[in-house]
C-alpha cells in the first residue's frame, strides 16, 4: 500500500505488526481501538481525517468491545458523547447489574 492509502499514524502504536502490510480497511475497528486507547488528540485526530467522523464514532458505539476506564471521560468529551453511548461502557454497566463478572472465571 503507498502512503496515500494510510492514516498518517506512528508505528509505536503496532509494534507487534508489520506495520507496512496492515491492511487499513480491513482491520477499522481494531485500529480505531488501539489508537483511542494509546494514541494522542492529534492522532486521534489523524483517524477522524482517514476514517471520517461518522465512521470513528461508529465503531465507539457499535464494535469496540473495550476502552479502559480512565479514557472514557476524555473520548466522550473530544466526540462529544455520553458514556452511554459507547459500547464497552453500556456492556460493562450492564454486566455490573446483572452481578455477571467475566474476570471471576478466570
Amino acid at each position: 500500500q503507498s502512503s496515500e492509502n494510510k492514516p498518517n499514524l506512528k508505528k509505536r502504536l503496532f509494534w507487534e505488526y508489520d506495520f507496512d502490510h496492515i491492511d487499513w480497511q480491513q482491520e477499522v475497528s481494531g485500529i480505531i481501538e488501539r489508537v483511542i486507547e494509546r494514541g494522542t488528540h492529534d492522532e486521534w485526530d489523524e483517524l477522524v481525517k482517514y476514517y471520517k467522523k461518522a465512521n470513528v464514532i461508529g465503531s465507539l458505539k457499535n464494535d469496540i468491545v473495550f476502552l479502559p476506564d480512565e479514557i472514557i471521560e476524555e473520548v466522550c468529551q473530544y466526540f462529544k458523547l455520553k458514556p452511554n453511548d459507547l459500547l464497552w461502557y453500556t456492556k460493562k454497566q450492564s454486566q455490573r447489574d446483572t452481578g455477571f463478572n467475566p474476570a471471576a472465571d478466570e
